[in-house]
């Protein structure tokens, strides 16, 4: 994604591949004692022997390609658990544990919305996952109009809940949380390719920002709930000493035309999905494996 994708495929994920395709308290014991304590503690966290995903079609790898991909998931082109050419965290994590060898689990769904995590992270605990990806929330935000928006405080609530039932199935599990990726810059960056607005209006991708009849104020006033849902994943990962935040990695990373897919110009191509992997990996547990 040379300058990330991430936002077309985080956003696109939930209105693209329907359209496409078709606060609890954390528990005492998981809740960080302080924020130098979690640092420290993720900073010496060991490389895990099997991980997961969670999350929507951009994890899903849903329209990455022409090839074999078109209006489906093709998982192997993952930027979390993919094993096919865009050195993915699995990959990268395998490289240098091959213990991790086979023990991979792509939980994500396509079109999925934050209310759908607690489950897929439900699931990721009986698979006994060392090391978890989560990247969710593009949905709720990429939606049929600004009206249909998930509220910031629901999208809160469901994140709190989802992650205390985690941990408290698997207190020693490391999750790394990306940000929601930008999907004004989506916007700014193919808004006047004229294949992208008609795949746009045709699918019904996320009108809530990529309507044509959209102004400017609209625009930014998604954005504006699109940045106070970041700051909500933010504030409640660090709850979590065994949670790593990505600092907006994801959301501030700048990504080309070349990094969308061409099916439907809003999900990450392979190079994108590539990209996504190296930005979020230099802002995970392990940057320097």
């Amino acid at each position: 994604m040379r300058r990330v994708l991430l936002v077309p495929l985080l956003a696109l994920t939930a209105c693209a591949s329907t359209a496409l395709a078709s606060l609890a308290p954390a528990a005492s014991a998981s809740v960080a004692p302080a924020a130098s304590t979690a640092q420290a503690a993720t900073a010496n966290a060991a490389l895990p022997n099997s991980m997961a995903s969670t999350g929507d079609s951009i994890t899903r790898s849903f329209n990455v390609t022409t090839s074999g991909c078109f209006l489906s998931d093709c998982p192997q082109y993952s930027w979390s658990t993919g094993t096919s050419t865009v050195s993915s965290h699995y990959q990268r994590i395998l490289a240098a544990n091959p213990q991790i060898s086979g023990n991979m689990f792509n939980n994500a769904k396509t079109g999925a919305k934050m209310a759908a995590l607690d489950a897929q992270l439900k699931t990721t605990a009986t698979q006994g996952a060392q090391y978890v990806t989560v990247m969710m929330g593009a949905n709720d935000v990429c939606t049929s109009s600004r009206a249909t928006m998930t509220p910031t405080a629901t999208l809160q609530s469901q994140f709190q809940t989802a992650l205390s039932n985690f941990f408290a199935a698997r207190p020693n599990s490391q999750v790394f949380v990306s940000s929601i990726p930008n999907i004004y810059q989506l916007w700014s960056v193919l808004h006047t390719n004229s294949s992208a607005r008609n795949a746009w209006s045709s699918f019904g991708i996320c009108q809530s920002m990529l309507s044509s009849s959209n102004t400017e104020a609209d625009r930014q006033a998604v954005l504006t709930q699109e940045k106070n849902d970041n700051a909500a994943l933010a504030s409640v990962c660090a709850q979590f000493v065994n949670c790593k935040w990505d600092n907006l990695a994801t959301f501030n990373y700048q990504f080309t035309a070349s990094d969308v897919s061409r099916i439907d110009y809003f999900h990450p191509s392979v190079s994108g999905q590539a990209r996504l992997a190296a930005t979020t990996w230099s802002a995970g547990f392990w940057p320097t494996v």
